[in-house]
């Protein structure tokens, strides 16, 4: 346990609601604390990197970071979407700068090691001395590319990078039985369905923000003006991901009264609903009728992080000038939020500050987060 985090403030944040305070300053304005997180929540969770639209072809390949960590996707032969760490195995140069196709072998741009698409060593010039591409002491069959963990659910690459976290379908079987009806192909809407927020802000207060409601009457006026405060109710399963949904979700139209179509054979709930949750601990997923979108929250620092926003559709193609006034309208909607959390960023400067008070009845669903990553913290075995 950082001495930062005593473990009286850990039990203060897992109370029940009515008496719980949120997680202290150090958690938001520490890079000790952040640097525990590293480890104790992300690393050791699920945690979202990507959309499989950043490689969306055989041979597609994407640089990334993650926590500081480089790491390479890439569409192997056979179409499977992995996970590397981008780097050789020979002396730790990065393999791939910028986004590329891959066309034969990834090569090292430094001695020219070369690997498949599925991380295989598969050539070492000059290995054993001019002219020479093998040695009896490089055995390549042991120097393949370190994969890391990864899953895709809802068009999301999901990476545990410790290795050691229960299997996906086990961690979320509750929300896979619950969101089971969007079980069905979505399509990326393509680059003009794309775009990235900095803001500068922990990560987590994005998600605090994202989790509920509460909020939409003054922050969201238009938004809120169809979509009421009070036609929204909280989803508060304690354990693995929480957030809001809404009883009246009106489509989108556009010229000549186009509208998206539907996600194939749809429950009655979803003609007029939807549901905005947080996949713990970064990863946040709406769905509507007729579209879907995934927002991977990317940890720069304490105080810093990009929103990766990306829109899915039912159909393969959809009209451009719809999905451009989408794309505006949520990006419009995401904008609104910058000044608050960056507002609760520069808010957990002030001294003594316990980390605040939750309303049972409108942050059920933040004060689960809380709890989740105060639990993640409390549990955490430093040990390598």
């Amino acid at each position: 346990m950082a001495k930062d985090i005593p473990l009286d403030t850990l039990d203060a944040v897992r109370q029940p609601v009515e008496t719980a305070h949120g997680l202290p300053n150090a958690h938001y304005t520490d890079p000790a604390v952040f640097d525990l997180e590293k480890h104790a929540v992300l690393s050791s969770s699920w945690a979202g990197l990507a959309v499989t639209a950043d490689v969306p072809d055989v041979g597609d390949a994407k640089p990334v970071e993650f926590l500081g960590i480089p790491l390479l996707l890439v569409r192997d032969r056979q179409g499977q979407v992995r996970v590397f760490q981008n780097i050789c195995r020979h002396r730790g140069m990065i393999l791939v700068a910028e986004p590329r196709k891959i066309e034969g072998a990834i090569r090292c741009p430094y001695h020219s090691w070369c690997y498949s698409t599925e991380g295989k060593l598969v050539s070492t010039p000059h290995v054993g001395g001019a002219g020479q591409n093998t040695h009896e002491a490089i055995d390549k069959s042991l120097l393949g590319l370190v994969e890391v963990r990864s899953h895709i659910w809802f068009n999301t690459i999901f990476i545990n990078i410790d290795g050691k976290a229960a299997p996906f379908e086990d961690v979320h079987a509750e929300l896979l039985t619950r969101w089971a009806e969007f079980e069905q192909p979505m399509y990326h809407g393509g680059i003009d369905s794309s775009f990235t927020l900095d803001v500068a802000t922990n990560w987590k207060l994005a998600v605090e923000n994202y989790c509920e409601s509460y909020h939409l009457p003054w922050v969201h006026p238009g938004l809120n003006s169809y979509s009421r405060l009070e036609d929204h109710y909280n989803i508060t399963e304690m354990g693995r991901y929480s957030g809001q949904g809404t009883l009246v979700y009106r489509q989108l139209t556009g010229m000549d009264g186009i509208k998206f179509p539907d996600f194939a054979d749809l429950s009655e709930q979803w003609e007029t609903g939807g549901e905005y949750i947080t996949v713990y601990p970064n990863v946040l997923l709406g769905v509507q009728r007729d579209h879907a979108f995934v927002i991977v929250l990317e940890p720069q620092g304490h105080d810093k992080t990009a929103e990766h926003v990306h829109l899915f559709y039912a159909a393969e193609k959809t009209d451009e000038a719809l999905r451009q006034k989408n794309a505006i309208q949520w990006k419009s909607v995401f904008e609104e939020d910058i000044f608050v959390v960056e507002g609760m960023q520069k808010g957990r400067a002030a001294p003594g500050f316990d980390g605040g008070r939750f309303s049972p009845a409108m942050d059920g669903p933040t004060h689960c987060f809380h709890d989740w990553v105060a639990g993640k913290i409390a549990t955490h075995d430093p040990a390598p």
